[in-house]
């Protein structure tokens, strides 16, 4: 299952069989973004601000989880 985490309505996602650079994926119905993990940058889409900072939030404090979901869904 992709979905590493719901925090209200943003849903933070890592695919299995993607694309390098390692990211992951913050859904929120208003909009989506591609998140670099190695130093959580934004590598496309947008989101409203106060959900961008929630999600970031969240993936600073577990960078290493999302760390382990990406070599988990993509064999690296």
């Amino acid at each position: 299952m992709p979905t590493i985490i719901e925090l209200g309505n943003i849903q933070i996602r890592v695919y299995p069989r993607d694309h390098l650079p390692p990211h992951f994926h913050i859904s929120t119905p208003d909009g989506e973004a591609m998140i670099l993990i190695a130093n959580l940058s934004v590598l496309k889409g947008r989101l409203r601000r106060s959900d961008l900072r929630a999600a970031l939030r969240w993936a600073q404090e577990n960078r290493s989880l999302i760390e382990d979901a990406w070599n988990n869904q993509n064999g690296r």
